[in-house]
């Protein structure tokens, strides 16, 4: 650890100290996110700026996992701290070097912008993808582990500084983002949007909080009293800086018209407690004070919260150096260990939706197998959004060939379709790839279609194109020709097992293929060795385990109005309807049986044992219905277990602490007295559920 302890190294009064020394124009500098050097105090120039959200992001080679929506179907709080902590190590190398080499450019700092612990409540938002799915509880979870990871233990000697975003209920229209209220009752705000936030500040400790583009019931996020003082200080205490989304400054008074002038929405931002701004709008601070809409002790009391993050990373102002941080050497950047990890966090995200025994494939019986698909061998498909540079991709028609092939199988390939366009060539007629992809289906002794979507049609607004705008989806059906190709191929393969894989970041649905096909595969956006791991469950060499953290409902007819944020109807917790596949499915190769369950308000105690000849992981899961409150249910323990074949095991599933209590409307924790149900298995207890997988969850009381 620091040489010098943080006991004898006050960390706020030599940030204070340091800003008494400084010109009303030299701290400005310090408050834009490329922050300015000032070589008479000893300040080097830095770039907050940076990303990490499942890998470090943008600035050259480095380990790139599953996006954070696939880490999210692990449902494993440890694998994704510890994904977390290879990042951050990875960032620190990374900086190391940066440092030898005076590069400060942005994407170059060791304060990272990530995790996104916004609630994918509408799986048409393009943005879902970096989030941990539609549940608060399994949000909060891996959102707490994810910041622990990039940050370390010791809050005063940081690895590196993790940001919770986009604070609060931002979650699409990426069109409208800049302009839209979110206007929801103060049930939802406190138990659904703000729940993983103050998670994040009080057991996660996270230094950064980024505020939305968005109003939030009439406030401009960045500019909001009730969110950034009422809340995230006075009530949470939270203690480390924000900083605006990029440009969001200026949206105050060109789209939300909240304020009149630049200046005013300045003032307005740093007055209710925004630190830094992305961009440059805080330039004009020295100006706001100097026409008296700011003070210089508003300003004084930002920088030095700038300053104690920095001091707390080590780098300024003497603060005590970490050289187990400061020593990372670049050589840890993409090594081995840290590609095992990748690869091991790839296999745990893919989640089996349906098989009919097809799976897996006995390399024996097959001699040529059909691989058809706009994803099949698209290389963009593995990496979501906020990416960063693998020094090796494996798609899916290279995994397939790499088994395939060293056991004699002859691999055929089509893309069948391209993923929007009705055709590949623009010359050439409508579905011009559909003859040879029939052609491959009808000489395969097994076919694989895969689908989906890539980072080039849904993410972020600038960064993705699609049918409708700004990166969001239209609807959740499979878009272009994909499903007309797949009826073809389907039809043309005649008896001989299909298997569908979907690789997309959020929820796209096909009935017919639900009722059509042999097996069934989601893999949310993979990471760089994603098509190793879909070859490699296809062809058994593990068991898959991935959980659904979203629910795929049947057709777009199901999701209420894209800009309506109350939760009616919405996710497995309110959501009426019958799903296509539930929030918590996925099926595994084994097969598993649960005996002596039992439970009280901290804690259910279980017997697992592993029934098949697989070796295999399964995830517990706990849902819990309680009395007069909004939710059919709500997840409140998850526990991954792997077992061997024919292992039985006694286990403890922790409880949320919140798991009988709900926010009451001033955001103040209240317990729910009386009987609440809950059920322990593998799904939700919900009738679907339970048909899809074969086995329904034990169901139990607790009297509060």
């Amino acid at each position: 650890m620091s040489e010098i302890k943080a006991k004898d190294f006050d960390i706020k009064a030599k940030a204070r100290e340091l800003v008494s020394k400084m010109t009303l124009e030299e701290k400005v500098s310090q408050m834009l996110h490329s922050a300015k050097a000032l070589e008479k105090h000893n300040i080097p120039a830095y770039n907050w700026w940076n990303e990490a959200l499942h890998g470090v992001a943008r600035a050259g080679v480095a380990t790139a996992f599953p996006q954070a929506i696939a880490l999210a179907s692990t449902f494993d709080e440890d694998l994704v701290r510890r994904i977390a902590e290879v990042i951050s190590t990875e960032g620190r190398a990374k900086y190391n070097m940066q440092q030898e080499e005076d590069d400060r450019d942005i994407y170059k700092g060791i304060t990272f912008w990530s995790p996104n612990i916004n609630i994918f409540r509408d799986p048409r938002w393009g943005r879902g993808q970096e989030t941990y799915g539609e549940d608060p509880y399994l949000t909060s979870r891996l959102g707490v582990a994810f910041i622990k990871g990039l940050q370390g233990d010791d809050r005063d000697s940081l690895k590196s500084a993790a940001c919770a975003k986009h604070f609060a209920v931002h979650s699409g229209p990426e069109n409208d983002r800049h302009r839209f209220n979110a206007i929801v009752d103060e049930y939802d705000l406190w138990n659904t949007y703000l729940a993983a936030f103050e998670a994040a500040v009080k057991e996660g400790g996270v230094e950064v909080v980024m505020g939305a583009y968005n109003r939030t019931l009439g406030e401009p996020c960045c500019g909001s009293k009730f969110l950034l003082k009422d809340i995230l200080r006075d009530k949470w205490g939270f203690d480390g800086h924000v900083v605006s989304d990029c440009w969001a400054i200026k949206d105050f008074h060109e789209n939300h018209l909240i304020t009149s002038s630049p200046l005013e929405s300045v003032a307005l931002a740093i007055r209710s407690g925004c630190d830094i701004n992305c961009g440059i709008m805080f330039s004009l601070a020295a100006e706001a004070v100097e026409n008296g809409l700011l003070s210089e002790a508003e300003i004084d009391k930002a920088v030095t919260r700038l300053f104690v993050t920095r001091m707390r990373l080590g780098i300024l102002g003497g603060a005590p150096e970490n050289k187990l941080y400061t020593g990372i050497p670049y050589e840890k950047v993409d090594c081995p260990e840290h590609r095992a990890l990748n690869l091991e966090a790839a296999r745990r995200s893919i989640i089996l939706l349906k098989n009919e025994g097809v799976l897996p494939l006995n390399e024996n019986n097959i001699k040529t197998i059909g691989v058809i698909g706009p994803n099949a061998d698209n290389r963009r498909s593995l990496d979501g959004n906020y990416q960063g540079t693998p020094s090796r991709r494996v798609t899916v028609l290279e995994g397939i060939r790499e088994i395939a092939e060293a056991s004699g199988i002859r691999v055929m390939f089509s893309e069948g379709c391209d993923m929007l366009k009705d055709r590949r060539e623009s010359l050439a007629q409508k579905d011009d790839r559909l003859s040879e992809a029939r052609a491959v289906a009808k000489r395969s002794d097994a076919v694989l279609v895969v689908l989906g979507l890539d980072g080039s049609v849904e993410g972020e607004e600038n960064d993705a194109y699609s049918e409708s705008d700004a990166g969001d989806k239209p609807n959740i059906e499979l878009p272009g020709r994909q499903e007309k190709m797949l009826r073809d191929v389907v039809k043309a393969a005649g008896k001989k097992p299909v298997i569908v894989v979907t690789i997309s970041g959020s929820a796209i649905v096909s009935e017919w293929a639900d009722e059509n096909v042999g097996a069934l595969i989601q893999s949310f956006y993979p990471g760089a060795l994603g098509g190793q791991a879909v070859a490699e469950v296809i062809f058994g060499r593990f068991s898959p385990s991935g959980k659904l953290p979203v629910t795929f409902y049947r057709n777009t007819n199901d999701l209420p109005d894209f800009t309506d944020y109350n939760m009616d109807n919405r996710t497995y917790r309110y959501f009426k309807g019958e799903p296509l596949y539930p929030f918590g499915f996925g099926l595994s190769y084994a097969s598993f049986e649960l005996s002596g369950v039992k439970a009280d308000k901290n804690k259910v105690t279980v017997k697992i044992k592993n029934t098949s000849s697989e070796d295999a992981r399964e995830t517990l899961q706990v849902y819990v219905s309680s009395p007069e409150t909004k939710e059919i249910r709500s997840l409140c323990g998850i526990k991954p277990v792997n077992l061997h074949s024919g292992e039985e095991r006694d286990i403890v599933i922790p409880l949320n602490k919140n798991t009988f209590s709900r926010y009451d409307e001033d955001g103040n924790m209240r317990e729910i007295h009386g009987i609440h149900k809950l059920s322990v298995g593998f799904t939700q207890p919900d009738a679907r559920s339970a048909a899809l997988y074969g086995v329904k969850p034990v169901e139990l009381t607790v009297t509060v």
